[in-house]
């Protein structure tokens, strides 16, 4: 049962991804991109080693994509006020407008995945999701958004 439990999880992750991809493709965001900037909304100010770890990437890694997002004018790096090595990441006017645009792709996403499903089957779905999120992290869920 935990193997399948897992191969499911992972098989609709995969595949509402790949949905997502697809709607977000037409926008011109690719899925980077659309991660870096569904991070900086929700924390907004962070930094760069911070977005490194949520992004389960290196700081290289995730430096260069910011180098990219910001010359494409999505993101902007601050200083940070108690660290002058340090800098910290906000979505700029145009990264706003586009995940602006990115919300309704994720709710048109998710209720293609949830075709069928009742709102209650779906609140305890996210009920069960929540309790292994904090079984696995030791920590309660940020139940902030539901279209993730």
């Amino acid at each position: 049962m935990e193997r399948r439990v897992g191969t499911v999880l992972a098989q609709v992750a995969r595949l509402m991804r790949r949905a997502f991809d697809g709607r977000a493709r037409e926008i011109g965001v690719t899925r980077p991109q659309w991660l870096v900037l569904s991070v900086l909304q929700r924390y907004e100010g962070i930094k760069q080693g911070g977005l490194a770890d949520i992004l389960e990437v290196e700081p290289i890694t995730a430096g260069r994509m910011i180098d990219r997002m910001q010359e494409a004018g999505l993101v902007e790096r601050r200083a940070d006020p108690a660290d002058r090595r340090a800098w910290r990441l906000y979505l700029t006017g145009r990264g706003r407008e586009i995940t602006e645009r990115l919300q309704p792709l994720a709710s048109e996403t998710s209720s293609e995945a949830l075709r069928g499903v009742s709102e209650d089957e779906t609140a305890e779905l996210l009920r069960i999701l929540d309790k292994m999120l904090e079984n696995l992290t030791g920590r309660a869920a940020d139940t902030g958004s539901q279209n993730d």
